[in-house]
């Protein structure tokens, strides 16, 4: 018997085709949970060569199927209480319950404007996204939990960034700042009915969170995206402080998710975790 056999997992962030969410779906549906797949749109668009016909949410379910598992796509803005509510409703109305929630859904925002040029809608939209949308789909899915509780797991993709200052970040960094700060209260809050509650801290993870800032980046050189990727794919960029050498990648994030939503964690709750190559 898998180790999560009957289970239902609720995964926020899981349409892009390099996305952490859809690496935790499929690692989590590998090890037998039926999977609620969740995003903004149906194919999020990736800038990467052959990506180009990614079909989105409907390819992961039929991955998650392939693995032996079911699938549910939902597409929701989650910053928005009406389109939480009806993603929760969903998930009840085909499986009965939710024991996991993996909220992996955000946006980075522009990088380069510093706290007195950025503009107020970006602001909003980067904390509406991040930190209103994290509320709304947390307050949701544990308030379905509550009732049935045991073996009920929450966990937060947070990030670095809500640990320390970034110059010209300001939305991101005050958002994750604010992400773990609700993991924690609501890891203390959710204990009393033994539900674990933990936030997982990446930092380069190889992701299309990043597309923003690689086009940002090459109409900055006055080149191409198709000129800037492949001097990256050439030479990789791995930053003066990743000790490991290297970029993170998707499925070791969902590796650390496994764990945290798995049995073998039952003593953790209120952390934060980084995933950083030791950067941090």
């Amino acid at each position: 018997m898998k180790s999560l056999e009957g289970k239902v997992a609720l995964v926020t962030g899981a349409g892009s085709v390099r996305g952490m969410g859809r690496a935790v779906s499929l690692r989590l549906a590998g090890e037998g949970a039926n999977i609620v797949v969740v995003d903004r749109e149906m194919a999020p668009k990736s800038i990467w060569p052959g990506d180009e016909n990614w079909r989105g949410l409907e390819v992961v379910v039929e991955e998650i199927t392939a693995l032996g598992s079911e699938g549910l796509a939902v597409i929701a803005d989650i910053s928005k209480s009406e389109d939480v509510d009806d993603i929760v409703t969903k998930a009840l109305d085909r499986f009965g319950k939710i024991d996991i929630l993996v909220h992996c859904a955000a946006i980075r925002g522009p990088v380069g404007p510093t706290v007195v040029e950025l503009d107020e809608e970006i602001w909003n939209r980067v904390i509406n996204v991040n930190l209103t949308g994290s509320f709304l789909i947390c307050k949701a899915v544990a308030k379905t939990m509550i009732d049935n509780p045991e073996g009920k797991k929450i966990v937060i993709i947070a990030s670095v960034a809500g640990t320390f200052g970034a110059p010209g970040s300001v939305s991101y960094c005050a958002s994750k700042y604010g992400v773990i700060g609700l993991a924690k209260t609501l890891a203390l809050e959710l204990a009393q009915y033994k539900i674990n509650v933990n936030a997982i801290n990446p930092d380069t993870i190889s992701t299309n969170l990043v597309d923003e800032r690689i086009v940002a980046a090459a109409e900055r050189e006055g080149i191409s995206v198709a000129e800037l990727l492949k001097r990256r794919a050439d030479s990789p960029p791995m930053g003066p402080n990743i000790p490991l050498g290297r970029h993170g990648e998707p499925s070791e994030v969902a590796d650390l998710v496994y764990f945290l939503v798995s049995e073998q964690s039952s003593y953790i709750t209120g952390q934060t975790i980084n995933i950083d190559g030791g950067a941090h």
